[in-house]
Order: structure tokens, then C-alpha cells, then sequence
């Protein structure tokens, strides 16, 4: 016959192991639940901030970070870059907001591509911003890079039916601190509609069909 001391152990060992297991099997649970909600917030707070479109930086995000790159740059140079996509309702009213979206998209990319490590964002439309990172201030240099970006978006972007080519009127301004980014942002958006101004004078179709696009 058992003994009963040792059936009693027995029980009190099998009832520990079992209650050892739940804790486990709560814990790991608790784990999964605090994954869950985590990733949650962190998903909120990435939409919070970024273009559901595009996925870069919002307006409001971007002049949060402007302004943290600006205050960490310790007085060295940066340009304020405001770029518009010129007639970008073309786009729109001949193939469809699908393709506007992905016209859009592909601006963002080649942005992205273009500012590196830089700041770039979509302030709202077919408006975007940035910030970067430059050896120099002077005048050549910001043409130079004007022409670089105006070259970038103006490569042809295949549509699912066609390739088109959309131009954008560049403006930017040099920016060494965070006192100054409305100013240098205000003064990059008035080159930038000058710009705009000029291209209009020089060719009033900016959005080109590369279907039937003649090359020079």
C-alpha cells in the first residue's frame, strides 16, 4: 500500500509543476499581448507622422525634424529644398488618380534616392521638402543642384499603359539654424514659383506622353 506521506509529496509535486506551466503559458502570453500592442503603437505613431502614400515624412513631421537636424548641425549649412510637380493635374484628368498616385510615388522614390541620408518629405499634393546636407553655399553649387533634382523627377515613369515624363519647378535656400527655417523655406517656395513662372513661359505642356514623345 502506498504510502500515504509520499502520495501526498506526489500530488503537491504534480500540483507545482502544473501551476510552474500555467504561470509560464501566462507570461508568454502577457509576452505576445505586449508584442502586439507595441507593434500597435509604433504603427499608430508611423502614421501619425508619414504620408500613407508615399511613406515619407509628413508636413508636421518634417518640420519636427528640420528643426532637430537644424539645432544638431552646430551652425554648419544646410539647403531648404521646396519642389512642385508642374501640371500635375494632367495627370489626373488624362489617366486617372491611379496613375497620379503612382506618378506621385515614384517622384518620392527618386527623392528619397536623390536626398540619401537627407531629409525629404511630402508636405501635401504634389508638393515636397527637404533638407540637405551641402559642402558649400554659394550660388553654383545651388544651381548645380536645382538642375540635378529638376533632371531626377523628370525621368520617364512607366504608367501601367504608358511612360510619362513630369517636370517640377525646384526652389532652394540656404539654412544654418532653426530660427531661420520658415525664412529659408519662404524664400526656396518663392525661387521655387519662379521657377515655375519661367517654365511656364518656356513650354506650357509639362506633362509629356513618352508614347509620342520626339526626342531631341
Amino acid at each position: 500500500m502506498p504510502d500515504p506521506m509520499s502520495v501526498a509529496s506526489g500530488v503537491c509535486a504534480a500540483g507545482a509543476l502544473l501551476s510552474s506551466w500555467q504561470l509560464r503559458r501566462r507570461a508568454l502570453r502577457a509576452e505576445v499581448e505586449i508584442g502586439h500592442l507595441q507593434a500597435e503603437l509604433a504603427a499608430e505613431r508611423h502614421a501619425a507622422s508619414h504620408d500613407p502614400l508615399t511613406g515619407l515624412p509628413n508636413r508636421r513631421a518634417f518640420y519636427r525634424l528640420a528643426a532637430a537636424l537644424l539645432t544638431d548641425a552646430a551652425g554648419q549649412p544646410l539647403i531648404a529644398v521646396v519642389l512642385d510637380l508642374n501640371d500635375f493635374k494632367q495627370i489626373n484628368d488624362q489617366y486617372g488618380h491611379a496613375a497620379g498616385d503612382q506618378v506621385l510615388i515614384s517622384v518620392a522614390e527618386r527623392l528619397a534616392g536623390f536626398a540619401g541620408d537627407n531629409l525629404i518629405a511630402r508636405l501635401g499634393g504634389d508638393e515636397f521638402a527637404g533638407l540637405l546636407s551641402t559642402p558649400t553655399v554659394d550660388r553654383r553649387w545651388i544651381d548645380h543642384a536645382t538642375r540635378r533634382l529638376s533632371e531626377t523627377v523628370a525621368a520617364p515613369i512607366r504608367l501601367s499603359s504608358c511612360s510619362v515624363r513630369v517636370t517640377a519647378s525646384v526652389g532652394l535656400a540656404p539654412v544654418t539654424g532653426p530660427a531661420q527655417l520658415t525664412d529659408a523655406l519662404s524664400r526656396a517656395d518663392a525661387a521655387m514659383y519662379q521657377a515655375k513662372s519661367l517654365a511656364g513661359a518656356r513650354s506650357p505642356r509639362q506633362l509629356v506622353d513618352s508614347a509620342r514623345l520626339v526626342e531631341r
